[in-house]
């Protein structure tokens, strides 16, 4: 079966088979395929689309490109989640440990930033001594022994997928709803799971800044990830303001322990956080309907017993074990504060919510490039959230900066990006709908 001839078909727009796609895909991996003809492909996908079915084959070629993980051996159901990417979004942080202690198994292979959105590998990786890429023995005995581990994805997980990505990222055909589809589930299909929950980020801060693309990616990954045989279901959350009101890796992952611990929960990331735990827990069939995830979620919250899972992650990955009880003492610091002071009162009703991500991005927090260096201790703390009442002289953030010239120029961004008017604005539910397999 030859490519050219399988690009044909596609060009044509007829369907391709099962077997045509995993020949294709087995080519493209082990180098027989050439890049141009990888390239031809992702533009014949791009033009005239993939149905269902030649979704779900691409999905599980690519799946099956690599090591598949086995997690059989483990007393409990095992479950994950994937967020499409936002600004001030530490979920993942909250929701592992939250979800394992109650009783899941939560083995989180995340991504690094890149763009204007932050990545939680690197926020992870902010913690002096962590180990975001163990080998799979101690991956293994930290999902077992905590029930959580977040880590980064190894080099033999859908090797097929990586190569794909990157001729698709240079030949303008990134932004095809299957190929999308094919290239976040068939890394974390690998990851062995039997239910996986979905985060699709909608707004000015997102991919995905339309409701009607953010439901067709949505629908999408829902209905390709069942034909794959996992159990999955979406919710389309907002991305019209910062998730948290941090943005950056230490300061976020501050955030996260302040959250975890009880000490200040922002309302939205709350929201979004106890609605991803309780899809998860009646995904795994621990909770038999949403009021009793959402209680059990909070339960475990407010106990301390997910703050408590976390911890024991952190340690077991080589992290600080009093990592909980003293974050501030081990997380990087940067040698520049700088408020950015309202000139006018008012109450916020806009945020330009990219031009915040990329602020992080130029303060050294984030990446242009995949081999770009990451400064874990920039970032900006204090957003004032949508709603807020903005006050003359008082802060709308705090800029954390290498330099006063960085911290300035971040500033002149972040007063730009923020809109006040004379009266509060509607509060906006922060998951805006949910997408289930029968949807």
């Amino acid at each position: 079966m030859l490519p050219q001839e399988i690009i044909r078909r596609k060009r044509d727009g007829k369907p391709l088979t099962a077997d045509e796609i995993s020949t294709f895909v087995a080519g493209m991996t082990s180098g027989k395929v050439t890049e141009g003809q990888v390239a031809a492909l992702a533009m014949a996908v791009f033009f005239k689309g993939m149905s269902r079915e030649e979704a779900v084959a691409l999905t599980t070629a690519m799946r099956d490109s690599g090591e598949t993980l086995d997690w059989s051996d483990l007393p409990g159901p095992v479950t994950d989640k994937h967020s499409t990417g936002g600004v001030g979004d530490n979920v993942s942080l909250m929701l592992a440990p939250i979800v394992a202690a109650c009783g899941a198994y939560v083995p989180m292979i995340s991504g690094r930033g890149l763009g204007h959105t932050g990545g939680t590998l690197d926020k992870m990786d902010a913690i002096p001594g962590y180990v975001s890429q163990p080998d799979n023995a101690l991956f293994r005995k930290a999902v077992r022994t905590t029930g959580c581990a977040i880590i980064g994805q190894t080099a033999a997980l859908a090797p097929a997928d990586k190569r794909f990505y990157a001729i698709r990222d240079v030949t303008a055909t990134v932004e095809s709803v299957p190929l999308i589809t094919a290239s976040i589930l068939s890394k974390k299909l690998a990851a062995g799971l039997e239910s996986l929950v979905l985060d699709v980020k909608v707004g000015n801060g997102a991919f995905m800044q339309r409701g009607r693309d953010a439901t067709e990616l949505a629908t999408s990954l829902v209905e390709v990830a069942n034909g794959a045989g996992t159990r999955t279901s979406a919710l389309i959350t907002g991305m019209n303001e910062p998730l948290a009101s941090a943005a950056g890796n230490a300061v976020e992952v501050s955030n996260a322990v302040d959250f975890l611990s009880g000490r200040r929960r922002d309302r939205r990331l709350t929201e979004v956080t106890l609605a991803l735990a309780a899809e998860m827990l009646i995904a795994t069939g621990i909770a038999g309907s949403n009021k009793e995830a959402l209680s059990r979620a909070t339960e475990v919250l407010d106990s301390g017993r997910a703050a408590e899972a976390f911890g024991r992650m952190v340690a077991i990955l080589g992290g600080p074990k009093d990592f909980m009880e003293r974050p501030l003492t081990y997380l990087p610091k940067a040698p520049v504060e700088l408020a950015v002071t309202c000139d006018r009162k008012g109450f916020v009703t806009g945020i330009a919510t990219r031009d915040i991500g990329v602020a992080v991005v130029a303060l050294g927090g984030g990446r242009s490039a995949p081999e770009d260096l990451i400064d874990h201790a920039v970032g900006i703390t204090g957003l004032l959230p949508v709603g807020a009442e903005a006050v003359r002289g008082e802060p709308l953030a705090i800029i954390h900066a290498r330099s006063k010239a960085d911290a300035e120029k971040a500033a002149t961004v972040i007063k730009a990006a923020y809109t006040l008017g004379p009266s509060r604005p509607a509060t906006q539910k922060a998951v805006v709908r949910r997408i289930s397999p029968a949807a």
